[in-house]
């Protein structure tokens, strides 16, 4: 058992308790964990490259094809661990980007026009240019369906490098970046849904349809426990993948189904906080335990109960599910997807392949075009104005921390040539090159023009 610290009367702390104390807003939590993600996420992909290239390849190839299944009675479901960890586990990460997506719709920098108008456009560039840059090198073939790789942006990565210069960066720069992430992350989901599906089941597809009205009554009235919610998003999650849509996608309508709005309002709450508190002093007795006063215990559980129906919903599954995602969930995927068998003597004709090209062309030359472009026409047409402090040169900076792709550029990559090996090969090893350089581009110009705060 710990050692318990008394540092104050009548407060205890164990020992690392009081680093956990600091109070952040939801924002610079996000960024806090998105820093750290962002970290871990090019350990465990440089730890997947050594896996892929040392000692141990045929055991991490082997691993990845591990059939795992689940049966209950008549029913079974089956796939390989690599499919469990994209198909199911990135459900999770899904479900996390639908809840930013949904809170930054409506409270964020998405909620007003005026703040959104920059980043939406600057997105839609930085997704239209990369995708048009890589089908000029592949027009035709199976290699053209790999055209929306380039278009995604990877938030973690992004915004821990953008992170790395607080201290010379303003706030807002780092506000448009998520925006333009988040908006970034809406248009490679439209992308899966739309491109991405070869066949559909249309009795599947009803049912998972069925799902998710179910999902939205639930909203409507006004069910706040999370578990309802989860069973219906399992099974509309198994609809999905019956289906043959991407079953992942059952995580965005799962957070957009997820209530934005509390039970009280801060002034009730406040009433009913404080006639609450009157009951708590009235019943507290000096030197005992709370576990042997049961009216003060009530009282507890009551508060308790409050602080929850004060609280939202959407931003409490938010604080809970994004450090499993951030710091599980998608080193996981890394670790799967980012391990690439680099054969140096073949390494000239991997890296002027067509699709390589189109990759690195895309996410480095056409995120920097497509929105430090559209951002530049937006500001010149006067229908937007730059974030508060500043500068054009750090959009453009930005913009080339854009051009990190990984985690959904490799996501789009397994699901445009999951049966193609080489087409695949081609596509990781252009994501890997462009996501490095991209960031230490990006990192370094924005170094460059940006001074030390004060």
């Amino acid at each position: 058992m710990s050692k318990i610290l008394k540092s104050k009367i009548g407060i205890y702390h164990a020992p690392w308790e009081k680093k956990f104390d600091k109070l952040l807003s939801p924002f610079e939590e996000f960024i806090h964990r998105q820093t750290t993600s962002g970290l871990l996420l090019m350990a465990t992909a440089i730890l997947a490259l050594i896996l892929a290239n040392g000692g141990f390849a045929s055991a991490y190839t082997h691993a990845l094809h591990i059939p795992i299944s689940f049966s209950i009675d008549q029913w079974s479901i089956e796939m390989s661990l690599h499919h469990w960890i994209n198909d199911g586990l990135m459900a999770l990460f899904f479900f996390v980007v639908g809840l930013e997506l949904k809170r930054e719709i409506l409270v964020g920098e998405l909620s007003s026009l005026r703040n959104a108008i920059l980043p939406i456009a600057a997105a839609i560039g930085g997704m239209v240019v990369p995708a048009l840059i890589y089908f000029a090198f592949n027009p035709e073939g199976e290699s053209a369906i790999g055209w929306g790789i380039p278009m995604a942006t990877d938030i973690a990565f992004a915004i821990g490098a953008l992170a790395l210069l607080a201290s010379r960066v303003p706030k807002a720069l780092i506000t448009f970046l998520v925006a333009l992430a988040i908006v970034d992350d809406l248009g490679a989901v439209l992308v899966i849904a739309a491109f991405y599906t070869e066949t559909i089941a249309w009795v599947p597809l009803m049912v998972a349809a069925g799902l998710f009205a179910v999902l939205i009554s639930f909203n409507l009235f006004g069910i706040r426990k999370t578990l309802p919610y989860f069973i219906v998003a399992v099974l509309l999650w198994y609809a999905l993948l019956l289906s043959g849509i991407h079953p992942t996608l059952a995580g965005i309508l799962g957070a957009m189904s997820v209530p934005a709005i509390p039970k009280y309002d801060p002034k009730r709450f406040s009433k009913h906080v404080s006639a609450l508190m009157q009951r708590f002093d009235a019943s507290h007795k000096p030197g005992t335990n709370i576990m042997t006063n049961d009216p003060l215990s009530e009282v507890v559980h009551k508060l308790e109960y409050s602080v929850e129906s004060v609280g939202v919903p959407l931003q409490r599954l938010e604080h809970v599910w994004h450090i499993p995602v951030a710091y599980l969930v998608i080193p996981i995927f890394a670790l799967a997807n980012a391990g690439i068998a680099i054969d140096f003597s073949s390494l000239s004709s991997t890296m002027s392949h067509p699709v390589t090209l189109g990759i690195i062309f895309g996410l480095i030359l056409g995120k920097f075009i497509g929105i430090a472009g559209v951002s530049w026409l937006m500001l010149k047409l006067g229908l937007a104005e730059l974030p508060k402090d500043t500068r054009f040169s750090q959009i453009a900076g930005v913009s080339l921390l854009a051009g990190i792709g990984f985690t959904m550029s490799i996501f789009v990559a397994q699901l445009g040539f999951s049966e193609n090996e080489e087409l695949l090969l081609m596509a990781k090893t252009g994501i890997l090159t462009a996501s490095l350089l991209s960031g230490v581009a990006g990192f370094v110009w924005l170094y460059l023009v940006s001074k030390p705060s004060k």
